[in-house]
């Protein structure tokens, strides 16, 4: 069941409704239900996988604080460590089989032939299971947590299943920490009217980044990216540059839309993305940009790596490694992991070259703290970011075509007057409609960024106006979206990962 199909806008009132007039004590188990039914609409037979998962880390978590009241210190520690592994290894497993099996038989097969070795790799027909990656990592974070004694174990396994299953954010994040989600579940959520209007609000302003934003984006990058050889280098900075947008919407639309279903019942879930494009370094993108998966590398890979305790050289051993993984948690292809390791190079690069770049901006006195200097690093970042989403969009060999041509190294010219909008399979007033509904996705960021929040302000105002505003919203989502009749509901992208 998608965000932006007609299912879910009845699934989600009836849910809603159905949750503040059932018993408190009961709710937890209404959820449960709710949310594997939810992850049960795309394969029943899948929701065993994530059973399986929850199954296993909840009886780690268990056998961990079991652990615990071994009165040897050795044997305590030793065993704590045996379960954390084999909820790893199992978990693991799992995901390598339906992720990674494929991709892994075809790398071995390539290796091999290289030395004259001819293998028929074998091939399993599976389909990857939507979300297993996020609902994976959340699992295991949880047990890295019981390990760590930042919580004590949930001793109700409906609980727990439930932290793992919670369907706003289930398939596409956020990743959530049992920190946070897990201890909401025993809190009691009652009906508030600025919270729930907060949340549709949120969810509406999700609409329009998916439906309107990211659906339009899509048909202008789909129209030129899948014919890159016709393409002149003109078209395809623009399709990159739009390309940079529409995984921003798309991805920002499902976190604004999973945090504001889970605002409107109550639970408050982590903030996914900050103003990526605003960011005035590759690493200053990445605390930005998917925020709880970054986060969730740096606390349980980063850190325990070493992090940064152990000299410059370890640092940025230990940052590539985290960006290489990163890059194959995002899809089992290898120009995944070029883009992750684009990343890594990228804030690798950028400490080493440190003090070279302060030596020259003090020799030439630049103020660091000046507008156009910001302005500067964030449209550098930009560039950098954008460069590294061509390698996420496509594969390697066509990425470097790509980028051939918008350095205005292809065959064709770079640019033509021609009809550029029909290629792209826009009208002009397509063109209008994204040009307008990016200003205010720019203004929306800016405000933020400065601080604004615009939904507190909105909701200060004369009520003629928050309702002029709130139904201007509505209306233009649904006058100008991307759905109804005859029209199959696009995955988010991030799905597939």
């Amino acid at each position: 069941m998608l965000f932006n199909s007609l299912e879910f806008l009845v699934f989600f009132p009836v849910v809603c409704l159905c949750y503040y007039v059932i018993p408190h004590r009961v709710r937890y188990l209404f959820l449960l239900a709710c949310s594997y039914f939810f992850y049960m609409c795309w394969n029943p037979e899948y929701a065993l996988l994530m059973l399986t998962s929850t199954a296993i880390t909840y009886a780690s978590g268990l056998l961990i604080d079991s652990a615990e009241k071994l009165p040897d210190e050795k044997k305590r520690i030793c065993r704590k460590k045996w379960y954390v592994a084999l909820s790893f290894i199992s978990n693991l497993a799992i995901l390598f089989f339906f992720k990674y099996f494929d991709f892994a038989a075809a790398t071995a097969v390539r290796l091999l032939g290289i030395v004259g070795l001819e293998v028929q790799p074998p091939v399993f027909d599976v389909i990857l299971p939507v979300g297993i990656s996020f609902y994976t990592f959340q699992a295991l974070s949880y047990t890295v947590d019981v390990y760590r004694r930042d919580i004590y174990a949930e001793r109700n396994f409906c609980k727990y299943a439930l932290f793992v299953s919670f369907f706003p954010q289930l398939v596409a994040g956020p990743i959530e920490r049992s920190k946070n989600l897990l201890v909401q579940i025993n809190e009691r959520h009652r009906f508030e009217f600025e919270r729930v209007r907060d949340g549709l609000l949120l969810m509406l302003y999700g609409f329009f980044q998916k439906v309107v934003l990211a659906e339009y984006l899509a048909i202008a990058v789909n129209g030129v990216y899948n014919t890159y050889t016709e393409r002149t280098g003109f078209q395809l900075l623009v399709a990159t540059v739009l390309f940079a947008f529409q995984i921003y919407c798309d991805f920002g639309s499902y976190s604004n839309i999973a945090i504001g279903a889970a605002k409107v019942m109550g639970f408050r879930l982590m903030e996914n993305f900050n103003t990526p494009y605003f960011a005035v370094s590759v690493a200053d993108f990445w605390r930005r940009w998917h925020i709880s998966l970054s986060t969730w590398f740096r606390d349980y890979l980063y850190i325990p790596l070493g992090g940064n305790r152990k000299g410059r050289v370890r640092k940025w051993f230990n940052l590539m490694v985290v960006f290489l993984v990163s890059g194959l948690w995002h899809g089992a292809n290898w120009h995944f992991v070029i883009w992750g390791g684009l990343n890594g190079a990228y804030q690798v690069i950028g400490e080493w070259l440190r003090p070279l770049r302060e030596r020259i901006m003090r020799l030439c006195r630049v103020d660091r703290h000046a507008a156009s200097h910001r302005v500067l690093q964030m449209l550098i970042t930009f560039v950098l970011v954008d460069i590294s989403w061509v390698f996420f969009r496509a594969s390697f060999a066509q990425g470097v075509e790509i980028l051939k041509r918008i350095a205005g190294l292809g065959s064709l010219p770079w640019f033509t007057w021609g009809d550029n909008l029909a290629v792209m399979g826009l009208t002009p007033q397509t063109r209008n409609l994204l040009v307008l509904s990016l200003a205010v996705l720019i203004f929306a960021d800016i405000c933020k960024y400065r601080g604004i929040r615009v939904i507190e302000w909105l909701t200060h105002q004369g009520v003629w106006l928050r309702w002029l505003v709130y139904f201007a919203g509505i209306f233009g989502v649904l006058v100008f979206g991307v759905y109804g009749p005859g029209y199959n509901a696009t995955q988010f992208i991030y799905f597939q990962f």
